[in-house]
């Protein structure tokens, strides 16, 4: 018999259990805003922009400067919603 993909194990489940419901409360997704993207709190302001400013060595604080309607909740929520959609994984089972 051979193998399958299937998911078994997933981090994402994991890791939403012990992170604060309100935090991820603040991503949304609306088909109307931003073509459905990820967002903060309804606006126009993706988790993709807050970590691409991340990446290019922008600091939290700097990011609040350029968006001052965002909240430091609004940052912690786009990196802990990153980290939980990167790391789920499938984890292949032999078919029984």
């Amino acid at each position: 018999m051979g193998t399958f993909t299937k998911p078994l194990l997933r981090f994402a489940d994991w890791y939403t259990s012990r992170m604060p419901v309100d935090l991820l409360s603040r991503i949304t997704h609306d088909v109307a805003v931003m073509g459905g993207r990820p967002c903060i709190r309804g606006m126009r302001v993706t988790v993709g922009t807050i970590l691409g400013l991340m990446a290019s060595g922008k600091t939290a604080e700097e990011i609040l400067a350029l968006y001052p309607y965002l909240e430091g909740e609004d940052i912690q929520a786009a990196l802990a919603y990153a980290a939980w959609r990167s790391e789920e994984i499938e984890v292949p089972l032999k078919a029984s």
